[in-house]
């Protein structure tokens, strides 16, 4: 991927409505979400953060609205062309299927034009990045649920190894199952992946790993935003009451400046 020398508007969703079960999720929903620049998605249990991820990426269909990649309309992209541009980490995947870890990696090649040399140098890659390397020859049943995540994660880097300046990731509660030190590296490749010019979305529960790795906090509520700015902007005491209905302080991280929630 190339670096992008200034923001642009990577998704463009307008006036999306989806209403399930008599609950309505997104109301006259807009959102633009830019280049090289990590958004959360925060809310309440329910708020709808997932139900937009997959509205976003074309896996389900709004009652009405649009969205569009890159200034065209989602319809138009073939899905094998849209698959070397946008990378989707779901909350869960289904494999039940005794595959090595390194095949399950692989599966990230489909889309892309490579040489077995080069699918064994991007995927060893991507293993280390994520540090499951080790877990190579392992069959994926065998793993816990952090480790199945961090495959995942390996096989959504692999697809986007070859998406240049056109670069989207989602990332659905991707630190769920992690452990501590996973969380972050996780975040870490997230953080990377933007500096190098990607749209980075990420759903979290977690307000402190959101407010030191994103740089734009999106609060939905009742399928509307409730917040949107920066960490300092969006995560105030009266705003997280408002929403969470939970009393905190907010205080700037010792080291690093940016908000800190203590319950």
């Amino acid at each position: 991927m190339t670096v992008t020398s200034a923001p642009s508007t990577v998704i463009s969703a307008r006036n999306l409505q989806l209403t399930l079960a008599g609950k309505v999720l997104l109301d006259n929903f807009s959102i633009d979400i830019k280049a090289g620049e990590i958004t959360a998605l925060l809310g309440p249990n329910g708020a709808g953060k997932s139900t937009l991820l997959k509205i976003l990426c074309g896996e389900i269909e709004p009652e009405s609205g649009q969205v569009a990649f890159f200034d065209r309309d989602i319809n138009s992209w073939q899905r094998s062309e849209l698959a070397c541009h946008l990378g989707i980490l779901p909350q869960h995947s289904s494999l039940s299927f005794a595959f090595t870890c390194k095949e399950v990696v692989e599966l990230g090649t489909m889309p892309l034009c490579l040489s077995r040399q080069e699918i064994d140098h991007i995927t060893t890659k991507t293993m280390c990045d994520t540090d499951v390397l080790h877990l190579a020859q392992r069959l994926y049943p065998t793993l816990s649920g952090g480790e199945k995540q961090r495959i995942h994660f390996a096989r959504v880097l692999t697809q986007l190894s070859q998406a240049h300046n056109k670069c989207i990731l989602m990332l659905d509660e991707p630190t769920s199952a992690l452990d501590l030190a996973h969380q972050h590296k996780t975040l870490q490749m997230a953080q990377i992946m933007a500096a190098k010019g990607a749209a980075v979305i990420i759903v979290l529960h977690d307000l402190n790993l959101a407010a030191q790795y994103a740089q734009r906090m999106v609060i939905i509520q009742h399928g509307k935003i409730q917040a949107d700015g920066s960490p300092w902007q969006a995560l105030t005491p009266l705003i997280i009451h408002n929403i969470y209905g939970w009393h905190v302080s907010v205080y700037p991280h010792p080291v690093h400046g940016y908000p800190y929630l203590l319950s």
